[in-house]
């Protein structure tokens, strides 16, 4: 049997938790709150049906001052049970927002750290933390507004009917072109235009993300906002599906639902005229003006009611596209973690017949790849950029898993393995470091919480820190990124090599480490390295050969296969692809412009 698909209010009543009571009674009192806000325009009709009674001698109506201190207490009651009402739905609301984040943090702490390259922060941010925040609205507010509403409609309809059903019929004939004109805007077809729009916010604060990001290569090459056409593409979607929603897609039906709901008079006004007539011969005119006064007052609530209902479907469409953003990270798919553990024997590194695919491509990235790494050996992997040297490194932590076959660490399948004693055993140093917006202490100290400020400072001056602390104002405390302390991009892989020393991990992994390090920065760097790799196993992916001449095994990988594997020196004789590889790097590394400003 097909399972029921929960509502959106359900989902979000889910994350709420405990707090779910106190929405239902936040609910519960809004719906007094609306009633009691009725009271004070009945009042002011018993005033006037008092006058018209008394009338000329108003002195007889005695009763208008007990009636107007009733209105006061009444819409005094009414502003406390909704202030009242409004509090539980806030209380809920935030909750509900903060458990969403929660729990989506702690889901994303259970992906792969592969599926952050192909999920850019600033998405990710805006699917949840902005997306959390627009369900505050509907739990805060728009349930609320619903809820009280709808209560206050039905006792309208009550009411309008309690007199005169012809003039009743008439006020609510404003609601109907209201619900129409609503629905036309939000309902139907166009129920898709809101998801189509808020993925193009989404796609817009990726690529916006992506630009600021790139601000540094647009001043080194003196670029113009221009050359950034995905963010300037992504800006005109959004732009032209906010403008049709807005101008083709809402103009007439919004004017309709503002004349209808703001002029709810003018639906009452024909029908008395054509009833007064007959109220004169009758005699009765008087009780017809005073049925007539009651639902000229209570014409200005159907406005109210009306207005809130429609911002409240606004918002019960925010919501809803807001779950599916939130859904979209909550289905990220997750690591799967055995049951029963095992623990890596020793710090070797074995790949059987692994090949891998990433989601949506039509080759495999790797293709059936075998190679074994023995404990304290030092591995390079070489070839042709896309080759799939960076995806081979990338599944010893299990930054993915394999589609076939199996990577072994220790002699266990990394599948095998608690993941915190696998992060435990590979330390990995990437070309793009990034650092947090903290001290230089805390960055270093992330490998190991409970290090020591001594044990921060070893690592530092192992990784060759010690002239980046001796510039910054407040040494290894200093900030990065604050009071214009920043680091470049050699001292911030200086850093990160730290961060793998103080871990003292047995497994190490470098992504071409010194990529954008100038050449006083790589001098240190491969000191660092020397101190980082010492006694460790290492495979570290390059693509300036000069750096593997003296790696135990060189691993050539070409279109996702191993092609080569042997010393530099049996390579090179084997007259293979590497040895072609190191033809191209020998002339690039000697070329230069000579005097006479021809190319050698």
């Amino acid at each position: 049997m097909k399972e029921k698909k929960k509502s959106d209010v359900a989902i979000l009543l889910d994350y709420a938790g405990s707090y779910k009571k106190l929405t239902f009674l936040g609910l519960g009192l809004s719906a007094v709150a609306m009633i009691l806000g009725m009271a004070p325009y009945i009042c002011i009709w018993l005033v006037a049906r008092d006058l018209i009674a008394a009338a000329p001698d108003w002195t007889q109506a005695v009763g208008v001052g007990r009636y107007g201190w009733m209105a006061f207490a009444f819409a005094v009651a009414g502003i406390a049970v909704y202030f009242a009402a409004l509090m539980c739905t806030h209380l809920a609301a935030f909750r509900t927002a903060s458990n969403i984040r929660k729990q989506g943090m702690a889901h994303l702490m259970k992906t792969p750290l592969g599926f952050f390259d192909s999920n850019a922060s600033g998405l990710l941010r805006n699917r949840l933390d902005g997306a959390a925040s627009e369900t505050e609205t509907l739990l805060a507010h728009n349930l609320a507004d619903i809820v009280g509403s709808g209560a206050m409609v039905l006792a309208m309809i009550v009411l309008m009917f309690v007199f005169d059903w012809r003039m009743g019929a008439a006020c609510l004939l404003a609601a109907v072109v209201s619900v129409a004109a609503m629905f036309s805007m939000m309902g139907g077809k166009n129920a898709k235009l809101m998801a189509e729009y808020q993925a193009a916010q989404d796609v817009m604060s990726k690529a916006g993300t992506e630009y600021v990001r790139g601000i540094p290569v647009v001043k080194v090459f003196q670029q113009t906002v221009y050359s950034f056409k995905a963010f300037k593409q992504a800006i005109e979607d959004y732009s032209a599906k906010a403008e049709h929603y807005q101008g083709d897609v809402c103009r007439v039906p919004q004017a309709l639902n503002l004349t209808a709901t703001e002029g709810a008079f003018i639906f009452l006004v024909p029908v008395a005229l054509l009833l007064a007539p007959a109220a004169l011969r009758s005699g009765s005119f008087a009780g017809f003006l005073t049925d007539f006064v009651f639902y000229a007052v209570f014409s200005a609530i159907v406005s109210t009611a009306l207005a809130k209902i429609m911002f409240a479907a606004s918002g019960m469409m925010l919501a809803s596209t807001a779950l599916s953003r939130i859904a979209q990270v909550m289905n990220a798919p997750t690591l799967e973690v055995t049951g029963d553990p095992q623990t890596p024997m020793d710090n070797s590194v074995m790949f059987k017949d692994v090949s891998f695919t990433y989601e949506g491509a039509e080759l495999p990235a790797l293709d059936h790849v075998s190679f074994r790494v023995e404990p304290g050996q030092t591995v390079a992997l070489v070839g042709p950029s896309g080759g799939g040297k960076t995806t081979a490194a990338s599944l010893i932590p299990r930054f993915w898993d394999v589609s076939s076959g199996s990577v072994e660490v220790g002699g266990v399948d990394v599948r095998q393995t608690d993941p915190h004693v696998l992060m435990d055993q590979v330390a990995f140093v990437f070309q793009n470091t990034r650092l947090f917006k903290a001290s230089i202490l805390e960055n270093v100290r992330a490998a190991r919480p409970e290090a020591s400020r001594e044990e921060v400072l070893s690592a530092l001056s192992a990784a060759q820190c010690d002239d980046i602390l001796e510039k910054l104002p407040h040494g290894m405390d200093t900030v990065i990124g604050t009071e214009g302390t920043y680091l470049s991009g050699g001292e911030q892989q200086r850093v990160a090599l730290a961060r793998a020393i103080l871990k003292d991990a047995p497994i190490v992994v470098l992504d071409e480490a010194t990529a954008f390090a100038d050449p006083e920065n790589e001098a240190l760097i491969q000191k660092a390295f020397a101190r980082l790799t010492k006694g460790r196993t290492v495979i570290m992916i390059a693509h300036r050969l000069s750096t593997v001449v003296n790696a135990d095994k060189i691993i050539v990988l070409d279109s996702g296969r191993v092609v080569e594997q042997g010393a530099h020196e049996e390579l090179l004789k084997a007259d293979g692809v590497y040895a072609r590889m190191w033809v191209d790097y020998q002339q690039a590394v000697t070329w230069r412009i000579s005097a006479d400003k021809e190319v050698k």
